[in-house]
């Protein structure tokens, strides 16, 4: 399945997320954003559980935002988590 998310408070503006029937992550794709960290966030998320990643991620803030790129990635991944 593919999800897509609208990220607030931060540069990148879109999360695609692939995720395979066992629940783990196939792919993730920002758009905007710091583009090498974002590929190594997505490259790191690849083949775990969706809880793996939301446990590593949520609560990280960038500088003095009060939230992140991957904070916004683990709260797209809360909401999937919803929908199984």
């Amino acid at each position: 399945m593919t999800y897509t998310y609208n990220p607030t408070g931060v540069c990148s503006q879109k999360i695609t997320i692939e995720i395979n029937d066992d629940e783990t992550i196939a792919d993730i794709k920002f758009l905007g954003g710091c583009n090498g960290n974002l590929k190594g966030i997505s490259a790191l998320a690849k083949g775990k559980t969706l809880d793996e990643v939301i446990d590593s991620l949520k609560g990280i803030k960038c500088g003095f935002k009060s939230t992140s790129c991957p904070d916004q990635l683990a709260k797209a991944l809360e909401q999937i988590k919803e929908e199984f």
